[in-house]
């Protein structure tokens, strides 16, 4: 079935998520220097079936989208306001704080550093109007680099 990827874009790093719309799962998630950001969705265009591609339209997205010239199916500019500062709120309900962990202040076990590929999911599921859920144990302050 067709995937799509979603990009929250921004000038030194970008947030990436690879999902199934009609399945309602996230399969990739991950935060990656923007200067790979082509490459990896080259990368990914040839191992899966991809719909579409959604991009944020804050950073950089003008940029983002013209260096996907070579996607030859459609790219969908899409509203991504506030999705940094709710992607806190997404991080605890995907990975909730359990045991004494609860005792500690939330904000040690993420930074905004981090947020970027949940920012990317947030703008899927406002593109989508719906929640998706992971397709395995995705940690999303994955990095590559």
């Amino acid at each position: 079935m067709p995937r799509v990827i979603t990009i929250d874009p921004g000038k030194s790093k970008c947030g990436l998520v690879l999902a199934e719309i009609s399945e309602k799962k996230v399969y990739e998630a991950i935060i990656l220097k923007s200067e790979l950001l082509e490459n990896h969705v080259r990368n990914l265009i040839t191992a899966e079936e991809i719909s579409k591609i959604i991009i944020g339209n804050g950073t950089t997205s003008r940029e983002i989208r013209e260096k996907l010239y070579f996607f030859k199916k459609e790219i969908i500019t899409f509203e991504e306001k506030n999705t940094t500062y709710r992607a806190k709120a997404r991080y605890f309900e995907l990975f909730p704080i359990s045991g004494l962990k609860f005792l500690m202040p939330r904000e040690v076990f993420i930074l905004n550093k981090n947020l970027d590929a949940i920012s990317a999911l947030l703008i899927l599921e406002d593109y989508c109007n719906m929640t998706f859920t992971l397709n395995q144990n995705i940690d999303f302050k994955t990095w590559l680099k």
